[in-house]
């Protein structure tokens, strides 16, 4: 037994206990309940989580052995059994809620022998609150199951005898043991690649907004992983005896200790704060774990985004004793001992494909080394990684990097260098912050490791974040890569200068949590890296005008009207000349890429694809040439006309349909586009009416619906409420009235997933639904009584309405930020509606958690709202409706 649970579970009372109960199940349930409380209770206030763990698994191992011979007595098995710890428990480490994984063992026999014993057995532990997994092997079964399946040998490998037979116990370790089913070799490849498979579920990266403690990246398997392979190789479950053996150092394994029992302390965190087995650091408990580990708010920044950065930079540090470790492996188990090194240069060479250096005193001897290895390792396509050896020297010379060698010109210099290399730009970036060369180089960037967003929108650390969008731009010049973005993998052969995008990259986030705008300071810091690199003054303008509006391409094509001249204008007026625009097109790309999986779709692609084809064409016409608005829609309706050509359309019917339409329904268009909806509403017989058109291909980046049908004031929200009951997302909504007393509206909308709808037996479907919703038009979902997301709970969002007018002067534009929900659209139609305000057209956003969505208004005589009165009314109908349940009736009147 633990000595550390002598204080929650006193054996000698419970025993008195035991011998005078009637009833034993209500007695162990009792004790394990108030057991595990009092070690939840010391716990809350020592936070020591190894004293726990282990204190947890002496408290079960107490209870258990009780069990089982008293029902080996009651119950007793036809054939001997002895009760086995596997997996976890049998390490003797037990959280709060993990699994109990036991296996009875017997040396001849099958289940059928021990199905009694087994049921009474089983039941009474799951009766009095323990949470058992188990087996039933024999020894012949333990060595077939561990050649078939290493979890298994794996699981075994680890067993811990509870009850007794110590020598079939001992017989069976003696089975499995690495020199008869797994030897070292075999099994070291086996859990690298096992490895290397988590982390890619992960997408190899520990940086996630909620991150497994367990499974992730640098969490508590990738230390067991270090310890099942010492435990195969060297038949010792300590890790200290790596030291011994001069695989780890003393300062290393400490750290590796200290790493493990923070990742304890919150995974215990996590089950007691959840209830259960929790291995997710959830939103729903990061702030919580944050209160209670101590942190608190401090100069802006949040006490879980402290607590989080110190999560990260834990991961971080035990991903790199992990790497050193499994490469020291490596060469144990695989590499050829007596290969020679290769010579590289006279400061590194290559051992058994490793980098490693020539002088344990290379570094102290030549700083500027530490930038050349990331170098030398773009140069050498075959070396497969740095030895752990000259790992080891890195880490221990970082004090090295200071400002006597930022001022280095060679050093300066070769950070340069890498950055212009063919190849291998993101690889070692990422080298370097593993690391932790890039932090030191770049004190700015080293502010940033572990730097959390607490939103929904950004998904990864800043310095993750900022190394996946370097990674993203540096896939448009990879060939292999082509057939993800044809046209951007084109335009970036073009550039002149490609480093200057690789540094606005790298620097684009860099003044992230300061305060202030981060746009502004980064260009700042990126302004004084320039310089002291010797770049050119308009290199240097050109990399820092790229950080102070990296942001600028992405909000205009999100929130603007992109097919309004004067807004193409402006937008052509800020980048200039081709060069910046191509620059920023890639950027932005790369940016909204790296955010989030979930940030990027294919209509945002065709957003921005359209932004800078607009903005191309100006810049080739010259800026001082505005567009040609009356040449342009004839130019349209010319090449419509042409589309048209056999669709058997009479084109004085064409012409007359065109007739009812203001010049600003066609500027949104493209010639394809127009002649889809002239064909559709001219070649329409009256039955048809109202009609509903959609289609759907691969360039339009969502689904789209064309409606033409009588105009009513209520006719968007009978629209929106369609689509909301659809469930259907609309991204963009544009509003045409004729003249004939007729609306034409399109829509572009996108499925649950974020995703087009592309099937045409499901078009056809919601093209008949939403038919139907116009001819007997139905509500929407109450957005109060829709219940929201796990994730969205954590991050509620003020509902702020703000009106400007547009650039013509002919509308007002209408911006709404509110938290995300099912069926915001729908509601802000019928407070539109409630204060008779028209839509001409809407842009709709999402950040994460919170909708940025853009309308274009006007009154109902279409002239630009000017009356205070109405706007208080849309602005307080539009927080009324958007408001959370717990702040608002739980029901709303619905009425068309």
């Amino acid at each position: 037994m633990h000595e550390a649970a002598a204080k929650p579970f006193d054996a000698r009372a419970f025993d008195r206990s035991l011998a005078q109960a009637a009833d034993l199940l209500p007695l162990f349930r009792a004790t394990l309940r108030e057991s595990r409380e009092a070690l939840r209770l010391r716990f809350q206030n020592d936070g020591d989580a190894a004293r726990l763990v282990h204190a947890h698994a002496a408290l079960v191992d107490a209870l258990l052995v009780r069990v089982w011979k008293r029902h080996l007595k009651k119950f007793p098995p036809r054939v001997p059994v002895t009760l086995v710890a596997v997996g976890g428990y049998g390490r003797g480490e037990l959280h709060p809620h993990s699994d109990i994984d036991l296996m009875l063992l017997t040396e001849r026999g099958s289940a059928d022998d021990l199905r009694d014993f087994a049921e009474h057995l089983l039941r009474f532990l799951w009766d009095m609150g323990l949470e058992v997994g188990h087996s039933v092997r024999t020894l012949r079964q333990c060595a077939e199951e561990s050649k078939k399946d290493i979890t298994v040998a794996t699981n075994l490998m680890e067993s811990r005898l509870l009850c007794g037979d110590r020598a079939l116990h001992a017989r069976m370790r003696e089975q499995i043991h690495a020199n008869r089913l797994w030897p070292s070799k075999k099994f070291f490849g086996a859990k690298w690649q096992e490895q290397i498979a988590r982390h890619r579920h992960f997408n190899d990266t520990a940086y996630n907004l909620e991150p497994n403690v367990k499974d992730g990246p640098g969490g508590l398997r990738d230390i067991q992983t270090v310890a099942w392979v010492t435990q195969r190789h060297f038949d010792t479950a300590s890790l200290h005896d790596l030291v011994k053996r001069g695989f780890l150092r003393e300062g290393e394994y400490r750290a590796l200790v200290r790493g493990r029992n923070y990742l304890w302390k919150v995974r215990a965190g996590l089950h007691y704060l959840a209830g259960r087995r929790e291995d997710r650091l959830l939103f729903d408990h990061q702030r919580a774990l944050a209160s209670q580990f101590g942190f608190r708010d401090r100069r802006g920044i949040l006490a879980v985004e402290l607590f989080m950065k110190q999560y990260y930079r834990t991961i971080k540090e035990l991903q790199l004793l992990n790497e050193i470790l499994l490469q020291h492996f490596q060469e144990t188990f695989v590499a050829t001992p007596r290969a020679k090194p290769q010579p590289l240069n006279r400061r590194f060479q290559a051992r058994h494909g490793f980098l490693e250096a020539t002088h344990p005193k290379v570094f102290e001897r030549s700083p500027f080394a530490l930038l050349e290895l990331f170098l030398v390792m773009q140069q050498h396509r075959r070396l497969k990684g740095v030895r752990a050896d000259t790992i080891r020297l890195v880490h221990a010379s970082l004090p090295r990097i200071n400002a006597k060698f930022r001022r280095d010109l060679a050093c300066r210099s070769l950070f340069m260098e890498i950055l212009r290399q063919p190849r291998g730009i993101t690889h070692e970036l990422r080298r370097m912050n593993a690391y932790g060369v890039l932090g030191a180089y770049l004190p700015a960037f080293g502010r940033i490791v572990g730097q959390m967003q607490h939103d929904l929108f950004h998904v990864y650390t800043v310095d993750q974040h900022t190394l996946f969008v370097l990674r993203n731009v540096r896939r448009f010049a990879v060939p292999e890569f082509r057939h993800e973005f044809p046209f951007l993998s084109d335009l970036i052969q073009h550039l002149v200068k490609p480093e200057r995008l690789y540094l606005g990259a790298l620097f684009h986030d860099i003044a992230k949590g300061r305060g202030g705008d981060h746009s502004v300071l980064g260009e700042r810091e990126v302004g004084d890296f320039c310089r002291h690199h010797l770049l050119s003054d308009y290199d240097t303008r050109f990399i820092q005008w790229l950080v102070r509006h990296h942001l600028v391409m992405s909000q205009t094509a999100q929130r603007d009207d992109i097919f309004d001249p004067d807004v193409v204008l402006r937008f052509a007026r800020l980048v200039g000349d081709q060069e910046h625009l191509d620059n920023l097109y890639l950027l932005t790309v790369a940016d909204m890429r790296g955010t989030s999986p979930a940030v990027w779709n294919a209509w945002k692609g065709r957003l921005l694809s359209q932004l800078h084809s607009a903005t191309t064409r100006l810049l080739r016409r010259g800026i001082a040439q505005p567009l040609d608005v009356e040449a342009h829609i004839a130019d349209l309706k010319r090449d419509a006309l042409t589309h048209l050509h056999d669709s058997g359309l009479p084109p004085e019917r064409i012409e007359r349909f065109w007739a009812d339409l203001d010049a600003d329904y066609f500027l949104p268009y493209d010639a394809e586009s127009l002649a889809w909806h002239a064909s559709s509403i001219a070649g329409a017989a009256a039955a048809e009416l109202p009609l509903v058109a959609t289609r759907w291909s691969p360039e339009l980046g969502g689904s789209e619906f064309l409606v033409y049908a009588p105009d009513r004031e209520d006719l968007f929200s009978i629209l929106t409420a369609g689509f909301d009951r659809l469930n259907l997302s609309i991204v963009d909504a544009r509003i045409h009235t004729l003249r004939n007393g007729f609306a034409l509206d399109t829509f572009v909308v996108l499925d649950h997933a974020g995703q087009p709808v592309s099937d045409p037996r499901a078009l056809v479907h919601l093209q008949e639904s939403m038919r139907a919703q116009l001819l007997d038009p139905k509500p929407g979902r109450d957005l109060r009584g829709a219940p929201l997301m796990r994730a969205l709970k954590h991050f509620p969002i003020e509902t702020r309405v703000h009106f400007t007018p547009s650039a013509k002067g002919n509308q007002t534009i209408m911006e709404v930020v509110a938290q995300d929900r099912p069926g915001l659209l729908y509601q802000v139609s019928l407070a539109l509606a409630h204060c008779h305000a028209n839509l001409v057209a809407a842009k709709v956003s999402t950040y994460g958690e919170r909708a940025e969505d853009v309308f274009f208004v006007n009154t109902r005589q279409g002239q630009p709202l000017t009356d205070a009165e109405q706007m208080k009314c849309l602005e307080a109908e539009i927080v009324r409706r958007l408001a959370p349940a717990s702040v608002t009736p739980a029901t709303q009147s619905l009425q068309f």
